[in-house]
């Protein structure tokens, strides 16, 4: 994959297991060309920008240019094959859900993915 290749940054990476923290990132190439949105979520960030800082450094040392679109919850059981999105982040403010739950909906295709704007 070339640096500014949008098509080797995947949609959505998240943690296999738990509840955990997740951002809804806008990446766009350096050059002319259609952004995408991303979802990024892992258990070990204390803080939603600690997401975001972290991956927002990787992508830009390949060249492209990050802005976090807001924040939530993720649920993840994967015995289960159930995904819920829910929640807010204090300091990006709430990510659209419904955007992010299509970017899982298309990595875990055989998965139940849900959403709701309640809940912390």
């Amino acid at each position: 994959m070339a640096d500014g290749d949008l098509g080797g940054v995947p949609d959505a990476l998240i943690d296999p297991d738990g509840v955990f923290k997740y951002v809804l990132i806008h990446v766009e190439p350096a050059g002319p060309g259609p952004g995408k949105d991303i979802v990024r979520g892992h258990a070990w960030a204390e803080y939603h920008a600690d997401l975001f800082e972290q991956a927002a450094q990787e992508l830009e040392k390949r060249g492209f240019r990050c802005r976090c679109l807001g924040g939530g919850r993720i649920s993840h059981r994967s015995a289960a094959k159930k995904i819920h999105v829910y929640g807010y982040s204090v300091g990006f403010g709430r990510a659209k859900h419904a955007v992010a739950t299509e970017k899982l909906k298309a990595r875990y295709p055989d998965y139940e993915v849900t959403w709701a704007d309640e809940g912390y």
